[in-house]
């Protein structure tokens, strides 16, 4: 390839990749840098915003809400998380073994809540765990056992979002991991059944191995979706006020001071450091990913 051809393959290239880039630019780095910015400022009741430094921060780490709002998205990960991913790997292995009657319609089945808009999942779901009248204390009723509170406090309140999170996620990973066994070679699986090896001996030994990256990759959107926790609790907030309150998330938290606080400089930086705490566990689950071994999807 000549010069002049090579070139004009790179201008071609850039001209592609150009439209992104600026969209990238526009609505993620340019509020970004702003946001970063006017964290550094402070509305006073005379003369507008004075430039305060870091004292923004100082507050937030101070801040009892913040701080519970921050211990609380970490339990919810480590509660939600792993139960969700558990799941949508089993659900791509089943599909992708072939023994599954009606594989289609179970993969439908699978990825159809994620495909329901979240406001109208957490009603239905708000219905479902209606204290006197939902569905499933009126099957705990069939059943003779006391109703639950699934609002009655903070730690049942997690775990019933984490079910709905569940429920609307674990499709979404399930697709992402079964287009990753797809896409992997089958000479071993058929040379593994040539030597007597069984589907779920095959699934485990051979499938689950060299579908890490894809692991990884769906662990990276779910830190980004567990720090990203605001669409369940502000919708199900009339369910348990006192419970789903105005701090249970830091997106709830940071919505609460800026629209109704009206203290726009501090939700900036409520929203700038819960940034900053995505992108370091993002990072760090990169790193391990790519020292767990060659290939990766991250």
């Amino acid at each position: 390839m000549s010069a002049s051809s090579l070139k004009s393959t790179k201008r071609t290239g850039l001209f592609f990749v150009l439209p992104f880039f600026l969209i990238f630019v526009l609505l993620l780095i340019v509020p970004l840098v702003y946001s970063g910015f006017i964290s550094l400022y402070k509305k006073g009741l005379i003369g507008g915003n004075r430039y305060v430094g870091f004292e923004n921060y100082i507050t937030m780490i101070h801040d009892p809400q913040w701080v519970s709002s921050v211990g609380r998205v970490f339990l919810y990960f480590f509660l939600q998380v792993p139960i969700m991913l558990i799941i949508a790997v089993f659900a791509a292995l089943a599909i992708d073994s072939g023994k599954l009657r009606f594989p289609k319609f179970f993969r439908i089945a699978i990825f159809i809540p994620y495909a329901v808009p979240a406001i109208i999942g957490c009603i239905i779901w708000g219905y479902i765990y209606g204290k006197n009248y939902g569905f499933l204390n009126q099957l705990l009723g069939y059943l003779h056992i006391h109703h639950v509170d699934w609002w009655g406090n903070s730690t049942q309140a997690l775990g019933s979002i984490s079910a709905i999170v569940t429920w609307e996620f674990a499709g979404y990973n399930m697709i992402i991991l079964y287009a990753a066994l797809k896409g992997l070679s089958t000479e071993l699986y058929e040379a593994a059944a040539v030597d007597g090896a069984g589907a779920l001996k095959i699934a485990l030994r051979i499938k689950l191995p060299q579908l890490y990256p894809a692991i990884f990759l769906t662990l990276i959107f779910s830190i980004i979706g567990s720090f990203q926790l605001f669409t369940e609790p502000q919708t199900l907030n009339l369910q348990a006020p006192t419970v789903l309150n105005n701090y249970f998330s830091p997106n709830v938290y940071a919505y609460s001071v800026a629209f109704q606080g009206q203290q726009l400089n501090y939700a900036a930086t409520i929203s700038f450091s819960l940034g900053l705490i995505i992108a370091f566990f993002a990072i760090i689950a990169t790193l391990v990913s790519r020292r767990r071994g060659g290939d990766s999807l991250l």
